[in-house]
């Protein structure tokens, strides 16, 4: 019974590490000397939540001596953030198709703005196939479960880090922004700082 317990929180561990990994790794790729003293506060606490959400996720451990041991009990806004990072990283691969197909763009708010679905003359014919198979409201709805997830990401920031009040939120979005944009992969929509948009 043992084994099939350590088992089962090594696969569990394993999940957990390769979705937090997925979810992390474009994050890390900004050169640091470029960034701001206001980003790294933002980049070291949205790292932390990451630590959080193994934490949450994380069922019952087994200490050297072989007793079970129970997890500490989490409060409503770790186990939020940790759905919020659940839900960015599982509509991942989604959200790229979407803005390679132009569908939607990184606002300066650090949230996707939606455009009109129309595929591009020049699409892959994946690309196609892909747009074939989403209607209108399944588009609609990713687009909001991934708006609200970032959302409560950055309240999150916020309310983990000292430093931050909400008067900061402004800013944090801002940081965020610029990541998404940073993460962004070339022909993918972009709001400039004067409201434009532009294509990378």
């Amino acid at each position: 019974m043992k084994n099939k317990i350590l088992n089962l929180e090594k696969i569990l561990f394993a999940l957990v590490l390769f979705v937090s990994g997925c979810t992390l790794a474009k994050v890390d790729v900004n050169v640091v000397s470029e960034r701001t003293s206001l980003e790294n506060q933002v980049l070291g606490t949205y790292n932390s939540l990451n630590e959080d959400m193994l934490l949450v996720a994380s069922v019952r451990g087994v200490s050297p001596t072989g007793k079970i041991e129970t997890p500490p009990r989490h409060t409503p806004e770790q186990l939020d953030a940790t759905r919020a990072m659940e839900t960015i990283a599982f509509h991942a691969d989604d959200i790229e198709s979407f803005k390679r197909l132009g569908w939607v763009g990184e606002n300066q708010e650090g949230l996707l703005t939606p455009f009109t679905r129309e595929v591009p003359k020049v699409a892959s014919a994946e690309l196609k196939s892909f747009a074939a198979n989403y209607s209108e409201a399944e588009f609609q709805q990713v687009v909001k479960e991934v708006n609200l997830s970032r959302e409560t990401l950055m309240m999150r920031v916020v309310q983990t880090n000292e430093n931050f009040t909400s008067k900061d939120l402004p800013a944090i979005r801002k940081v965020f922004a610029r990541l998404n944009r940073q993460n962004s992969a070339p022909g993918s929509k972009v709001q400039e700082p004067d409201g434009r948009w532009s294509t990378l």
